[in-house]
């Protein structure tokens, strides 16, 4: 059963956007369900500039999305944050997990997932991304290299049956659902000058918290 605790912690602005002169809404929903494995400890609450990892992401798409919401495995966690939660429906598949639900449980268009480990996701940019895609189901950033980065992108409502089939399946892997959808995917430059390079860069380890800790110094 998926559970959405209602709370505040941000001021929100509502933000429209018009897509063919169709008004949709959309909601931001920061996945916070990793287990940290790597870093050692719950990456989510180490702080940066003062705030948490967690808190600083909630803030920034806080300022941006008129609605926004904590992706979690468990309700219970992160009990000092107050937002909007909502909680796998079928815990233990990874990101696909909170997809799902999320698809499941808000009664807007669609979704922009993204990882709550990503200190420079920029939500600007991810209004962006939401306006390319279009009719498609999904729409992603595509690396010149050719790497896909499936939690900063854009989930429409129609990628709900084929989330929930993966799900059934036993087929968690983001990346091939996104192959079986219509997904566009974007090359940076599409993003203009809200393209950084930035975006992408995740927290996994001690030694990535130690190079964005020298980053914050930096600027």
């Amino acid at each position: 059963m998926t559970h959405i605790v209602k709370g505040h912690l941000f001021k929100r602005n509502i933000n429209c956007y018009y897509f063919n002169e169709v008004m949709h809404m959309s909601a931001a929903v920061i996945l916070a369900g990793g287990k940290s494995r790597r870093m050692g400890r719950d990456k989510l609450e180490l702080t940066v500039g003062g705030k948490t990892l967690l808190e600083s992401d909630l803030q920034r798409f806080s300022e941006v999305f008129d609605d926004v919401y904590l992706s979690v495995g468990d309700a219970q966690k992160y009990p000092g944050i107050h937002m909007r939660r909502i909680v796998d429906i079928y815990p233990g598949a990874g990101p696909m997990s909170g997809l799902h639900a999320a698809l499941s449980t808000l009664e807007c268009d669609g979704i922009f997932l993204v990882a709550a480990d990503l200190p420079f996701a920029c939500p600007h940019a991810a209004k962006r991304i939401i306006e390319l895609c279009g009719e498609s189901d999904a729409c992603i950033i595509k690396l010149p290299d050719g790497k896909l980065e499936p939690l900063f992108g854009y989930y429409r409502k129609t990628l709900l049956p084929l989330s929930e089939e993966a799900l059934k399946s036993g087929e968690n892997r983001m990346d091939k659902l996104l192959l079986r959808a219509r997904t566009r995917f974007i090359d940076p430059s599409e993003l203009g000058e809200l393209w950084d390079e930035e975006i992408m860069l995740n927290i996994n380890c001690p030694e990535d918290y130690e190079k964005l800790q020298k980053h914050t110094l930096r600027t």
